[in-house]
């Protein structure tokens, strides 16, 4: 992934906005191009290198009824209930994510010592910082322009020593998102997430893993997933607090009416991430 990566997300961005804004209406290319401040051709050119779709096919995976159709045929996430602990393994789009759980209380009895390497990286859904301990995913968060990358993961591991390592962490980012156009890229090897939460919230992650790529599921699916089906606002908590972006599908859920509702790192790039998901499984 170039930097010219997050340019051309920044771009897309734009029309997605106002794509998701007026879909009813369906914006002519001259419209949408515009709003990405380039011609017809480049627009359409750039746009189709980037979802691997036509602005127009795009634009079909963006409406009420599509969300409605992908939330009744989702994944029997009900199976996760039966599922015992707080690790396990999940296949994700062309991903292997295997997750190792700790509890506040677990991590303070062995936090001391802990070092983060960061390093800041492009993806087709703009600039992220992403962090790991031991070789394991501890962050991935999507950033805006004032976003200060320490003072996130701070926040997030405020235990451990930051190291500023990109070439440390790259294998692991390299693995994460595939090249523009290569929608068969498989990784080499598994992803190790480690998640730090309450147990409540872990299971809630864990339960984010079994939403099949280009599949949606609604709160109240991820609550009854849990066996908790009273808890979906406590759900929604969870789920905005998510700490490892893309990787742990928080985007893929959406309210039970079909909208798409918010996204902790922004609800356009929450429709880019799930148009070009189905775009992905449509290949």
């Amino acid at each position: 992934m170039t930097t010219n990566s997050t340019y051309t997300y920044q771009q897309i961005a734009r029309a997605i906005e106002h794509l998701t804004a007026n879909f009813r209406e369906q914006p002519s290319l001259n419209e949408l191009a515009d709003k990405a401040n380039l011609s017809e051709f480049h627009f359409q050119r750039l746009f189709t290198e980037w979802a691997g779709v036509s602005p127009k096919k795009f634009s079909q995976y963006l409406t009420l009824e599509h969300a409605k159709n992908k939330l009744r045929s989702g994944a029997p996430l009900i199976d996760v209930a039966h599922e015992s602990g707080l690790s396990g393994t999940g296949r994700l789009h062309d991903l292997f994510v295997t997750i190792e759980g700790v509890t506040p209380g677990q991590f303070k009895q062995a936090g001391s010592g802990l070092v983060l390497s960061y390093g800041l990286f492009d993806s087709p859904f703009g600039r992220y910082v992403l962090g790991a301990i031991n070789g394991k995913i501890a962050l991935l968060h999507f950033l805006n322009d004032v976003d200060e990358p320490e003072t996130i993961l701070k926040i997030a591991w405020p235990e451990a020593t930051l190291r500023n390592e990109p070439d440390v962490i790259k294998p692991l980012a390299d693995q994460i998102f595939p090249v523009m156009g290569e929608f068969s890229q498989l990784p080499t090897k598994p992803l190790p997430v480690l998640l730090r939460g309450s147990v409540f919230q872990l299971k809630v992650w864990e339960a984010l893993l079994k939403i099949p790529e280009g599949q949606l599921a609604s709160y109240d699916q991820i609550a009854e997933a849990i066996g908790q089906p009273t808890a979906s606002r406590a759900v929604g908590t969870a789920i905005g607090s998510n700490p490892v972006g893309y990787l742990i599908p928080c985007h893929r859920v959406i309210k039970k009416t079909g909208l798409f509702g918010g996204y902790r790192w922004g609800s356009d790039r929450k429709q880019a991430m799930l148009g070009w998901e189905a775009a992905r499984v449509d290949q």
